[in-house]
């Protein structure tokens, strides 16, 4: 009876068993159609950033959601491999993509507790599930990836879904696959780790966020020793290697700057371009782009525009704390602070504090980096009416929960400062090829990723006098020619719109002067005299050739004094003209495209200036111009650039009514720089903030570095300009002249007849003015 028992229990164990097997090959059956095709590990094509670089070949630019780099398998070191195997699948050279004894132990464990699949995944199944499936945790998901993995290591070797899995896997911070994660965590390339990061890198797959050690390294130290001792327990590491291992200092790569310089605004340039070019594809082909821009120029520029706006910003006073954020009930509690802190944004060196107590003496204050800081002495100066009992400031007051930007001094101590309001631009290309160098298109980029250097129209105001007078040379006006800068009153209809009596700046008239002098000194009455002798609407089509577009310059008096608008890069490429002899250059900011393996895949062409290149002004145009525009900087309203100590610099200053713009356009034969200052909603930058004072120091900070490896080079004569001593007071030639002037070998002005000079310097004199 017993064995009958017995007999028929076992029937019915192996009839199950059978059924079971059956039902299992049934679905198996049913399940491998449906399993996605293995061309994507076949052909694999790891998602790589677009990746932009200067002309130095420096990183400047990122751009994809996954952080990734490809490492061939025989890149990776030996130590790694075996913490990968150790922490999860030690049978992977083993076993045929499933783990049959994991399998049965996560089926008894789901079945014991009731719930979803837990565990039992090799390396070759996380392959199956991170390019193919989804991560959720049911039968039928665990049961196609291991169908999956069955098809992945019939169809490949183990070397390779290793590789794969080595590439592929998600280990925190942005960072897909082990190579990006040695750069992340480490800031070091994947074959230069050593066996402790190896370890810890081994155990981030498991759970990423948990044990990344960025977030927390002590869980992340817990885990790597789990690593360790699997890797001894399997004989890959000895007993010293475990012990060494276990006893080196874990040092984390903190990114504080993730590219080589600061080119945020030309970063996003490139990658407009690149992705209208190759849309989606754009942030996962690898592409490479190798930009015109080089790193000492960039660097120059970006820290000369912060040094200007800061100057400016602290000539006008500090406006109070920029919000008041609720202190934790407990102001020791630095988690919380820095919980409070952590959307608020640092800005390069003005660090982002919450202020924990202040008094009229002292203010301590904490930093997002998880710093309490003291500010005393000098570095409150600034802020010295905010932290006052002024019931005119009582509102804005420093106190507990003000949020405030600090600087450290040179000296090593803080000092209260705050964002700037104002913004500004520069922008260097070369004007022999058009080749950008730099470009800063504002104060911050994550504060304003508005680019004004190529999107802010602005008016130009007296910088765009030089073209005025390019035109007035073409119709026979020479540096010498007499120009009446007396008072003017125009009618509407001479203005396109109201009345208009336009005034110098400082308010004086100088009466009959040279052409040369009223650039140098930016007279405005002199310069609205020129343009009504050679038309507006000539000099409308003469800017053209410079670049500049019709419709943003209407044919009107208000022209000579910059009405129209311009942005900072069309003002350097107009500057370019005068700066190369007469040649209308394109800007261009992209060398090469290349694929992730280095192959170009699109050049960009550029135009070299060449005796063949089509002149868009006369040679000897450019060559007055820019020798005039050296008298600006020699003797008029950009003398403060005399400090660079150079012959060889010309340039103009520009300012609007009311000072709403400050400009200053200037060059060397082999570089054009332009700097613009204002508000980004347009209002006064404040009496007397012209361009000589706001945007000339920018531009000069940048050049005295830019130009520093660059000797001076004299201006060369072209053929057809002739020398001429003249009277200056008539702008005749004169034997007995004081003065030698430039012209047009055929405008050379009549000598003075002296048999007539007393005529000369009757009322006549008066007429001869324009």
């Amino acid at each position: 009876m017993l064995f009958r028992w017995i007999f028929r229990f076992l029937i019915t164990i192996l009839a199950s068993g059978l059924l079971a097997t059956l039902l299992v090959i049934f679905a198996a059956l049913v399940t491998l159609p449906s399993l996605p095709s293995l061309d994507v590990l076949t052909d694999y094509r790891p998602k790589i950033p677009l990746r932009i670089y200067s002309a130095d070949n420096l990183l400047i630019g990122e751009f994809g959601e996954e952080r990734r780099d490809f490492v061939a398998i025989k890149e990776v070191p030996e130590f790694l491999k075996k913490a990968i195997l150790a922490a999860e699948d030690d049978r992977f050279y083993q076993h045929y993509g499933v783990d049959y004894i994991g399998v049965l132990r996560a089926i008894y464990s789901n079945f014991t507790a009731g719930g979803t699949l837990q565990g039992a995944s090799t390396i070759t199944m996380q392959v199956a599930r991170n390019f193919f499936l989804t991560r959720e945790k049911t039968f039928t998901r665990k049961f196609s990836e291991a169908l999956l993995a069955f098809k992945i290591e019939h169809s490949l070797e183990k070397d390779l879904i290793l590789e794969l899995y080595i590439n592929q896997i998600y280990l925190g911070q942005r960072s897909y696959g082990f190579a990006t994660a040695a750069q992340t965590y480490f800031g070091k390339k994947l074959p230069n780790i050593n066996l402790a990061e190896a370890a810890m890198l081994a155990g981030l797959p498991k759970a990423p966020s948990r044990y990344n050690p960025i977030a927390n390294l002590k869980r992340a130290k817990i885990r790597q020793q789990y690593v360790l001792r699997r890797m001894h327990a399997l004989g890959y590491i000895s007993n010293e290697q475990l012990a060494q291992a276990g006893k080196t200092a874990i040092t984390l790569h903190r990114r504080v700057k993730v590219f080589a310089m600061p080119a945020d605004y030309i970063a996003e340039m490139v990658r407009q371009v690149v992705y209208d070019r190759y849309k989606q594809e754009a942030y996962t082909r690898g592409i490479r782009v190798y930009t015109t821009i080089r790193k000492a120029d960039q660097e120059a520029a970006y820290h000369a525009l912060r040094k200007g706006v800061m100057e400016y910003d602290t000539r006008h006073g500090y406006r109070g704390p920029e919000a008041f954020l609720k202190l934790p009930e407990n102001p020791g509690d630095h988690a919380a602070l820095q919980d409070i802190m952590h959307s608020i944004n640092n800005s390069d060196d003005l660090l982002a504090a919450v202020v924990l107590s202040a008094t009229p003496n002292a203010v301590e204050a904490f930093l997002k980096n998880g710093e309490t800081i003291r500010i005393t002495g000098n570095g409150l100066k600034t802020a010295n009416k905010y932290l006052s009992n002024d019931p005119k400031t009582a509102e804005k007051r420093i106190r507990a929960g003000a949020l405030i930007r600090v600087k450290k001094t040179e000296k090593g101590d803080w000092q209260i400062t705050q964002l700037p309001e104002i913004e500004a631009a520069l922008v260097a290309i070369d004007p022999n090829d058009g080749a950008i160098r730099a470009l800063v298109g504002g104060f911050d980029y994550n504060l304003n990723k508005f680019n004004h250097a190529t999107q802010a129209w602005r008016q130009p105001g007296s910088s765009f006098k030089p073209f005025i007078y390019s035109a007035a040379l073409e119709k026979g006006f020479t540096p010498a020619t007499i120009i009446n800068d007396a008072p003017l009153y125009l009618g509407p209809e001479q203005t396109g719109g109201k009345a208009w009596q336009p005034k110098n700046y400082d308010g004086k008239f100088s009466g009959p002067i040279r052409m040369r002098t009223a650039l140098t000194r930016s007279k405005n009455l002199a310069s609205v005299r020129i343009l009504q002798a050679i038309s507006p609407s000539y000099v409308q089509d003469y800017i053209t050739r410079f670049g500049f577009d019709k419709k943003h310059h209407p044919a009107v008096l208000p022209m000579a004094l910059g009405s129209g608008s311009v942005t900072p890069m069309q003002m350097a490429i107009g500057y370019a003209t005068f700066a190369n002899g007469g040649y209308r250059i394109s800007p261009y900011f992209i060398e090469r495209i290349e694929d992730e393996h280095g192959n170009t895949i699109e050049s960009m062409r550029h135009t070299t200036i060449d005796p063949n290149s089509k002149q868009v002004i006369d040679p000897r145009n450019a060559f007055l111009m820019t020798n005039m525009m050296q008298d600006v900087v020699q003797r008029g309203t950009a003398t403060r650039a005399r400090a660079l100590g150079r012959n060889d610099i010309a340039g103009k200053t520009g300012t609007t009514s009311n000072e709403f713009d400050a400009w200053f356009c200037g060059y060397q034969k082999n570089l054009v720089a332009v700097a613009w200052m204002g508000f980004d909603d347009p209002k006064s930058l404040g009496r007397k903030e012209t361009g000589g004072r706001t945007a000339l120091p920018i531009w000069m900070d940048y050049m005295s570095s830019a130009l520093k490896p660059i000797p001076a080079e004299k201006l060369s004569l072209p053929k057809g300009i002739v020398v001429a001593k003249i009277n200056p007071s008539t702008g005749l030639r004169d034997r007995f002249g004081t003065l030698n002037e430039y012209f047009f070998q055929e405008q050379l002005p009549p000598e003075t007849d002296y048999s007539f000079e007393d005529f000369f310097f009757s009322d006549q004199m008066e007429d001869r003015a324009f």
